[in-house]
């Protein structure tokens, strides 16, 4: 039997000396829990992805000294694997293997990702060597994260040289429904080569990406024995090998909840680790700031949560009520702001510039650009981050304002669809076992309020038809044929795809946001700005 340990930990890219300590705490605590071997996740002395920091050489060398702490300060009748970044020129993502105060072995990434959000073949050599290393009488295989999702890769080898178990640490990003995908492929990996799996996954938010942990364990007929829980740390403990095995099992989180919970992560530690302690944000009284509002609460209490409620000569009455009764329901500071002043002000000093025109979209955008003035304004004062408010259907069909909503430093729900929006709001209203989200919120029709009688589906399809059609033009990167060929309506399709197209431009100067879908704007998405292909 061999006693495992995994310790799923919230690194901080380039914190290299909290990430050692992070390192050492965990590893005391796997020793005090008797266990053979424990695991951190993939890079985690820099903290994962370091990206551009890894092309300079003082990062990299102290990355490596920051190893070396760990192996003079770690127990030496324990057996550690912790990632760091091995070598000088060429570098390699590594894993290094410490047991007994001294580096047992190295085993260096094969397979670099280059696809979605990585970029790794821009940094890293590609490792070519399988080392196994005995743990308490047990034959372990090491690798890395992408090394065990292809079948006739590193971890094969290693099986046939003989491993009983392979340990896999891991920077897997997270997007909706990727915990019971990876299982299914860890399950196959144990299967097929006769071992089992153990599989450890960073925790934690970093810019727009957010790690899950969901740390777990298979036996040799690809059954799991341990899982930890989604988004938050801990050290997994459990047995494997003698024909026995045993550890807790974390019930999954049902879909909402998992995004929800994301969201939440990932705002959290963006504003932690970039420096903020207080968030502001602009609350119109819609369904979106109310629901960032909630994630902002969740993330880092009421207190450090302030907002704005800046009225126009549009606003009803009902939405500012709202945006009061939500602020009371969360206990949030909310500062009201009348815009009326200075709007009325622009549209006197555009006045001779706009005569002979007809009025439209610029003049309703001068609200949006006054209040997203006054949110940097308070900004700037006071040292609140400003979290946007828009979400993935309005980023996607350029239903936003550059510089008015989408002024700020980050937009948490910049990759949730609109009509997922509505449903992470009852799911809020639900743990809270009452409508702490108005009920009027999420039952009106949704408005700008820019001009009289203004609703969303004026210039938008029904989001019902509408996220369909983004979710497989966006994230499935389908042909609009293929769309159509889905039962689209083609005109409607030819429409929503012109709008995205012709959006890039602003996309491009927007705050990052914490990406939950399997393809977001921004790393994973690529596309030129001046572009003239449609198909």
């Amino acid at each position: 039997m061999m006693r495992v340990g995994l310790a799923q930990i919230n690194t901080t890219v380039g914190d290299l000396k909290g990430n050692v300590a992070k390192v050492l705490e965990y590893a005391r605590q796997a020793h005090g829990e008797g266990c053979d071997v424990v695991a951190f996740p993939e890079l985690t002395i820099t903290g994962y992805p370091p990206e551009d920091l890894l092309r300079r050489g003082g990062f990299v060398k102290a990355n490596q000294e920051g190893l070396q702490e760990v192996v003079a300060q770690a127990p030496t009748d324990l057996t550690l694997v912790v990632g760091f970044v091995d070598g000088t020129q060429p570098i390699y993502n590594a894993a290094a293997v410490i047991a007994g105060g001294r580096v047992q072995g190295v085993y260096r990434k094969q397979l670099l990702p280059n696809y979605g959000v990585f970029d790794e073949q821009r940094y890293f050599g590609s490792g070519a060597d399988i080392p196994i290393f005995d743990v308490s009488g047990v034959s372990m295989g090491v690798s890395v994260c992408e090394d065990i999702w292809e079948a006739d890769g590193p971890v094969r080898a290693q099986a046939q040289a003989g491993a009983q178990v392979m340990l896999n640490i891991n920077g897997s990003p997270y997007h909706m429904g990727k915990q019971s995908s990876r299982q299914e492929m860890l399950a196959e990996r144990a299967r097929e080569n006769g071992v089992a799996v153990c599989y450890v996954n960073l925790v934690g938010g970093q810019d727009e990406l957010v790690f899950d942990g969901g740390s777990m364990a298979l036996d040799a007929r690809g059954e799991l024995i341990a899982r930890a829980a989604q988004f938050g740390e801990e050290l997994l403990v459990f047995d494997v090998g003698g024909g026995a095995a045993r550890g807790r099992i974390a019930e999954p989180l049902e879909l909402d909840e998992e995004v929800y919970s994301a969201l939440v992560l990932g705002t959290r530690d963006y504003v932690r680790k970039v420096g903020f302690e207080d968030v502001l944000v602009g609350l119109s009284g819609g369904i979106d700031s109310s629901l960032v509002v909630a994630v902002a609460v969740d993330a880092l209490g009421a207190e450090h949560v302030h907002a704005a409620s800046m009225p126009s000569r549009f606003s009803s009455e009902g939405s500012i009520a709202d945006a009061r009764a939500l602020a009371e329901n969360f206990g949030i500071e909310l500062r009201v702001i009348p815009i009326e002043p200075a709007h009325a002000a622009f549209l006197d000093m555009l006045e001779p510039s706009f005569a002979g025109t007809k009025p439209g979209v610029a003049e309703e955008n001068v609200q949006a650009r006054v209040r997203g003035n006054v949110l940097m304004s308070l900004s700037n004062k006071l040292g609140w981050l400003v979290l946007t408010t828009g979400n993935k259907s309005e980023y996607a069909t350029g239903y936003c304002t550059l510089y008015g909503d989408m002024a700020g430093g980050y937009a948490v729900i910049k990759d949730v669809p609109k009509t997922l929006v509505y449903r992470l709001a009852e799911h809020r209203n639900r743990i809270a076992g009452r409508d702490i989200i108005p009920r009027a919120v999420i039952e009106k029709p949704p408005s700008a309020e820019l001009r009289e009688d203004q609703l969303d589906a004026d210039s938008l399809p029904p989001y019902e038809e509408l996220d369909p059609i983004l979710a497989a033009y966006v994230e499935e990167e389908l042909s609009l044929e293929e769309i159509v060929s889905q039962g689209h309506d083609e005109a409607l399709v030819r429409r929503v795809a012109q709008l995205v197209d012709q959006s890039e431009y602003k996309r491009r100067q927007s705050p990052p946001g914490v990406k939950i879908t399997p393809l977001a704007f921004g790393r994973d998405r690529r596309l030129p700005i001046a572009n003239r292909y449609r198909g």
